[in-house]
C-alpha cells in the first residue's frame, strides 16, 4: 500500500498523461472545424451533430487543461465522462473493442470507455491533494479557524502569564510626618495658673492685698514720735 504523498504524484501523472490526451482530441476538432466535426458526427448517426461537435471540441480541449491543473475536478470529470458515454454509445460501441485489430481499424471503443472511467475516478475524488482545488478550498477552511486559534492561544497564554506572576502589592501611601504635640504658651511671670483651686488662690490674693496697702500707725507710735 502506497503511502499519501505518493499516491498525490501518481495522481498529479495520471492527470497529466489524460489531460494532455483529451486536449488533442479536443484541438484536433477545433482546428478541423466545428463544421466539419458536425457533419462528420452527422454521418456517424449522432443527433444534434453540430451542437455534440461544440460540446466534444470545448469540452475535451478546456476539460483537459482543467484535469492537468486539478481545477474543478468533480465537474469537469462528470462532463468528460458524459462526453466519452456518448461517443461510446453512438460511434464506437457496435466496433468491437480494440480501435485497431491487426492491420484493420476497428474504430473499437477501448480508450472511449478507459477515458471515461478514470473520468468519473476524477470526478469522485481521485485527483489527489496536488491540485488547484484542494488549495483553494484548504485556504478557505484554515482562515477563520486559523484565527479563532490564534485567539483561543492568546487568550490561554495571558492567563498562563497572568497565573505565574506573582501578585503585585498594594502601594502604601506615605503617612504625613505625625506632628509633635504643640507645648501650650509660655505665661508671663508673675501671672497664676487658671487649674489653681479657689481657697489657696483667695489666699494669696489677700496676702498680695495686704503687702500693697500702707500700715496705719498705731497710737504708741503716735507718742513716741517728736
Amino acid at each position: 500500500m502506497c503511502s499519501r504523498p505518493l499516491y498525490d504524484v501518481v495522481a498529479v501523472l495520471a492527470r497529466l498523461g489524460v489531460g494532455i490526451v483529451f486536449m488533442a482530441h479536443g484541438w484536433q476538432k477545433i482546428e478541423a472545424g466545428i463544421t466539419a466535426t458536425g457533419r462528420s458526427f452527422d454521418d456517424l448517426g449522432v443527433p444534434l451533430p453540430t451542437a455534440a461537435a461544440v460540446y466534444s471540441a470545448f469540452v475535451e480541449l478546456l476539460g483537459g487543461a482543467a484535469l492537468i491543473a486539478g481545477l474543478g475536478l468533480p465537474i469537469t470529470g462528470v462532463l468528460l465522462f458524459i462526453d466519452m458515454a456518448g461517443a461510446f454509445i453512438f460511434v464506437h460501441a457496435g466496433e468491437g473493442l480494440f480501435v485497431v485489430d491487426g492491420a484493420t481499424i476497428q474504430n473499437g471503443y477501448e480508450l472511449v470507455l478507459a477515458l471515461g472511467m478514470i473520468s468519473l475516478v476524477f470526478a469522485a475524488g481521485g485527483g489527489g491533494r496536488l491540485t488547484i482545488d484542494q488549495w483553494i478550498i484548504g485556504k478557505r477552511l484554515r482562515g477563520p479557524a486559523d484565527d479563532d486559534e490564534d485567539d483561543a492561544a492568546s487568550f490561554v497564554e495571558s492567563l498562563r502569564q497572568a497565573e505565574l506572576k506573582p501578585p503585585k502589592k498594594p502601594r502604601r501611601t506615605p503617612k504625613s510626618p505625625e506632628l509633635p504635640p504643640s507645648a501650650p504658651p509660655a505665661k508671663p511671670e508673675g501671672t497664676e495658673d487658671d487649674t489653681l483651686v479657689a481657697g489657696p488662690r483667695k489666699s494669696t490674693q489677700r496676702r498680695r492685698a495686704s503687702t500693697t496697702q500702707p500700715i496705719k500707725p498705731t497710737t504708741d507710735d503716735k507718742s513716741k514720735s517728736p
